[in-house]
């Protein structure tokens, strides 16, 4: 193992805990009404027409198709971003794939999938998809109608995910059946969020996922998104009982599809206890894997080493599609 010992930090992003400690963690309970409070969100979404369009990609890639794709989420948002379509063979198999709080400026072209159609979404506001005044920076998105638990970002967010799946399925209705969902971080939250409400998803993979154990996620110390929250809770109030909707682990126990989830012992942007609180929340099936990083959001000795086990991992798991 090559968890880092030196780091910048003014905390340390292990929390002081080891592997058995944060594999002891035990998810937290559902608010009451939260299922119902997703099935409605989901449903609704479900009427939405995602009118998906295509055009060439300035991108070029030898192994890839590139194409710009935009469709329509709710509230009318359009979302832009990009399918890959694989130049030889045929589509056997759709992939959604989300983006961290950074955004995205181009599709991942390292993931070993074949006979897929990868579509890269970028979540409402961010990158691709602009849409004033929701802001492009993490610090001031992740606080976007916080105060309002039916309009809060992240319910849009998860939203442009299942429109996502609807607009791969208008582009290639054969996929039915064969869908999966690949997040990172940020976009590791909304799936966790997403996947149990959407059963057109039939696989999911979730790396250092975020919006875990929201209780914990306010109150440790991170650099990333939770640490803009604490700042806005510190002066306008407490924001927990929105957010207890919003909670990946809680999501994440009502997930009934196989699923790989790779969380770090190590990271300063999302805290490990929150990860694993996803990671351990998922029902206990042979056809789950869970999967250890040293680090997140961090660069490490073995970061490479690692990633590369985890792509190779990632590309059997979706070859069950």
């Amino acid at each position: 193992m090559s968890i880092p010992t030196t780091h910048p930090f003014a905390f340390d992003p292990t929390y002081g805990m080891t592997l058995a400690d944060l594999r002891a963690i035990s998810p937290p309970e559902a608010p009451a009404g939260f299922e119902a409070f997703w099935q409605k969100r989901y449903l609704q979404a479900l009427t939405v027409d995602p009118h998906p369009e295509l055009k060439a990609s300035e991108s070029r890639h030898p192994d890839w198709q590139v194409l710009d794709l935009g469709y329509t989420s709710t509230g009318g948002v359009r979302i832009g971003g990009w399918l890959l379509l694989p130049k030889d063979g045929p589509v056997r198999r759709g992939l959604v794939v989300g983006h961290g709080y950074g955004g995205r400026d181009q599709p991942d072209f390292d993931l070993a999938v074949e006979e897929t159609a990868i579509l890269f979404p970028c979540f409402r506001g961010l990158s691709r998809s602009p849409h004033p005044p929701i802001s492009a920076n993490a610090f001031f998105h992740v606080l976007h109608d916080i105060d309002k638990p039916e309009r809060y970002i992240i319910g849009g967010c998860v939203e442009d995910l299942w429109l996502a799946v609807s607009a791969l399925l208008a582009l290639y209705p054969g996929l039915d059946g064969h869908i999966g969902y690949s997040g990172i971080s940020f976009g590791g939250g909304i799936g966790a969020l997403a996947i149990p409400f959407d059963k057109r998803i039939r696989r999911g993979q979730l790396t250092v996922p975020t919006f875990g154990d929201r209780k914990r996620w306010l109150g440790l110390p991170t650099t990333g998104s939770a640490a803009a929250v604490q700042a806005y809770q510190k002066h306008h109030g407490s924001v927990f009982e929105t957010l207890r909707l919003y909670d990946a682990a809680c999501a994440a126990r009502r997930i009934t599809v196989p699923m790989l989830a790779a969380v770090a012992l190590f990271d300063p942007a999302v805290a490990p206890p929150c990860q694993f609180a996803v990671a351990n929340a998922l029902p206990q099936s042979k056809f789950n894997e869970i999967f250890i990083l040293d680090a997140g959001h961090f660069d490490y000795p073995g970061a490479a080493r690692q990633n590369a086990v985890l792509l190779d991992r990632l590309s059997l798991f979706f070859k069950a599609l």
